[in-house]
């Protein structure tokens, strides 16, 4: 069953009554700021209040685990054009406890897709085109560690400059506390 209609309903009448005024402001963020979180539900409204951010302060790129997987890929790429299109100054890397991204089984993963109708035989041709679905679909065993890996992918990228604070922190998604993992005012 699908939402559509649900939210289309919602979104004419949130229209028709300027419910969208209260939000009005440019796309360029007021705190010079991107943050990279993850996509987990428990933080949409949480995670912004935590760190006292309203609507216009900053750019926010979610991912699964907060984790960029390739430099080159969609994530470094979005982290970029906050930077050099829309002047934020600073990146945060987010992760949070009890992340979905730490328990995924790339097998079980996999076996989910073939369940629900991806052809085995397209799994067996990535592998053999030189994709690695396995490590692709990976998570990770500690957050603070992927926590670093990001935030060593995003300074040690060769567009980023050493005057992008990249940041690195922890959210607890039951109370929003925010714990520190690297301070890259300190780099």
């Amino acid at each position: 069953m699908s939402n559509l209609h649900e939210i289309l309903a919602y979104n004419e009448s949130f229209v028709r009554n300027k419910e969208y005024e209260p939000f009005a402001t440019t796309k360029f963020p007021d705190k010079k700021m991107v943050i990279l979180s993850c996509m987990d539900t428990r933080l949409v409204e949480l995670l912004p209040k935590s760190m006292n951010i309203q609507n216009g302060d900053v750019k926010i790129v979610k991912s699964a685990g907060a984790i960029i997987n390739h430099p080159f890929g969609g994530i470094m790429r979005s982290l970029l054009v906050a930077v050099y299109a829309f002047q934020a100054e600073e990146i945060f890397v987010i992760g949070h406890h009890d992340c979905g991204m730490a328990a995924i089984d790339p097998n079980a993963l996999i076996a989910s897709m073939i369940e629900r109708g991806v052809d085995p035989k397209t799994v067996d041709t990535l592998t053999h085109s030189g994709v690695d679905v396995h490590e692709w679909l990976e998570g990770f065993d500690n957050v603070a560690d992927s926590v670093l890996h990001s935030v060593n992918m995003i300074k040690n990228h060769p567009l980023v400059l050493s005057s992008i604070k990249v940041h690195g922190l922890i959210i607890d998604p039951a109370t929003g506390r925010l714990d520190l993992v690297h301070d890259g005012t300190k780099d």
